[in-house]
């Protein structure tokens, strides 16, 4: 079930808030027991089965926190986190990348010519949605406890409802325990937060259906076609750009807005991260869930930069090698994390500036958004051999391939060159949705009414439109 779906608009969300409604002045165990119950039909509306994974995952991490609650022994303190985090990481490590390593065993063999030993008939794993997130959700959990940041829920019902709450549960933000730890125990609802969630939840929507929707279908006309023209490479990358911006931070929008109308309040996950002016600023504003995560639980373990400026460059890379590993087992990931790898060790060697920190601010904002969505490229490209030919189109190398006059005629329509335009005056020029709704006027609930209403419109037209985070 995605959000930008009719049932889930005009179905499952009014029973959902209906019934959370209904409990609200009950015990708090009913309400967040009914939550739970909610979020796992939610999330296996589509896939049964995997509903079963995440229960396993968190009886795992409830059991490994109540342990730690109970004994004060270093080592059993430390078997007790230890079975929280390579209980995860196993569940995450054979589902996102099984299949890569048999593919991958497959080519070492056929390189070798020992094609009789490769395997054929083995099984092919399907991605559970939303693995990548509650994995890291619910082993922050016991991580917390153990350091002693977080107090343990003696509430198994609290506690799936934190792992499994279906606002964010497929895409993020990615919480932690103690960021709703007194939510979950006694939470308000007021008017001013319910017409805030409906206004994230509206433009979420917005910027979800009207600008990714349609800078997906621009970007991969370009990525499919047969060398495309450099400008329509370019005007492809742009728009991807803009796709997995508009995409993933609507969202973020849409969970935030949710979350606000069942009377829980997330973090900020998005903070206009195209207006950064370095590589450092941008991973401080895209996905600050992920890199907050990512900066806790790994490049600080790793020692972050506390072992000099050789050890800081190295684990700097480390993270962004396996943040990139994270979204995907391809070489293309891994690629597109060590660029940014190189470019934040560049720049912590520069005094955490840019080599181009001299130039004016405009400049620089646009210098990183040139260097971001070129790494976009590896994100996007379905191999690197197709990324490495996209980037030669892009340098004008090599000779455009006969379809590409026609996904030039498509990619140029005076619609979807509108689109870009809207794309890049929301970008750069527009307020984020987590500011401008922090002040609801007539004038701005007109604005966020309309939004969502031009979007139903529009979703009433297409049939499937997945979020992109979906298959990580």
């Amino acid at each position: 079930m995605v959000f930008s779906s009719q049932f889930f608009l005009f179905v499952f969300l009014p029973v959902a808030l209906l019934l959370a409604a209904a409990t609200r002045r009950g015990p708090r165990g009913l309400a967040n027991g009914l939550l739970a119950a909610l979020s796992y039909v939610f999330y296996g509306w589509s896939n049964p089965p995997f509903v079963l994974l995440m229960m396993f995952s968190t009886l795992v991490d409830f059991g490994c926190g109540h342990w730690l609650d109970r004994t004060r022994d270093p080592r059993q303190r430390r078997a007790a986190v230890t079975l929280s985090v390579v209980t995860n990481l196993s569940l995450l490590g054979f589902f996102k990348y099984f299949n890569f390593g048999v593919d991958t065993y497959n080519g070492l063999l056929g390189a070798a010519g020992l094609d009789a030993l490769a395997l054929q008939d083995v099984l092919r794993v399907t991605l559970p949605l939303g693995i990548s997130f509650y994995t890291f959700q619910s082993m922050s959990y016991t991580i917390d406890i153990y350091r002693g940041d977080a107090r343990p829920t003696r509430s198994f019902v609290d506690f799936a409802c934190y792992v499994s709450l279906f606002s964010q549960l497929v895409a993020g933000p990615i919480l932690r325990f103690t960021e709703v730890a007194d939510q979950l125990h006694a939470r308000t609802q007021t008017t001013e937060k319910f017409a805030r969630g409906v206004a994230m939840l509206s433009l979420g929507l917005a910027k979800k259906v009207l600008l990714a929707n349609p800078c997906g279908l621009i970007a991969d006309t370009s990525f499919a076609a047969d060398a495309p023209h450099a400008v329509d490479a370019w005007l492809g990358l742009l728009a991807y750009s803009f796709q997995i911006y508009f995409d993933f931070s609507g969202y973020t929008d849409m969970a935030i807005g949710l979350g606000l109308l069942l009377g829980f309040t997330f973090p900020k996950n998005f903070d206009a991260p195209y207006r950064s002016a370095s590589i450092t600023e941008f991973w401080r504003r895209w996905h600050i869930s992920l890199s907050g995560w990512l900066r806790d639980y790994l490049y600080l373990p790793l020692g972050g930069n506390r072992h000099g400026p050789r050890r800081t460059y190295v684990n700097l890379m480390l993270v962004m090698l396996l943040g990139g590993l994270w979204h995907g087992a391809a070489a293309t990931f891994l690629i597109w994390g060590a660029l940014h790898g190189v470019a934040l060790a560049a720049e912590r060697a520069f005094g955490r500036r840019p080599i181009y920190a001299g130039l004016p601010r405009p400049l620089r904002i646009a210098l990183t958004f040139a260097l971001v969505s070129v790494a976009w490229v590896f994100f996007r490209a379905p191999d690197l051999s197709a990324a490495l030919a996209y980037l030669a189109r892009m340098a004008g190398i090599g000779e455009a391939g006969p379809a590409a006059v026609l996904a030039g005629g498509v990619i140029q329509q005076p619609y979807h060159l509108a689109v870009l335009i809207v794309a890049a005056g929301v970008t750069w020029g527009g307020r984020t949705s987590w500011e401008w709704t922090r002040t609801l006027s007539p004038a701005r609930a007109a604005v966020c009414m309309a939004a969502f209403t031009a979007a139903c419109a529009v979703l009433f037209t297409q049939s499937f439109n997945p979020f992109i985070y979906f298959i990580f």
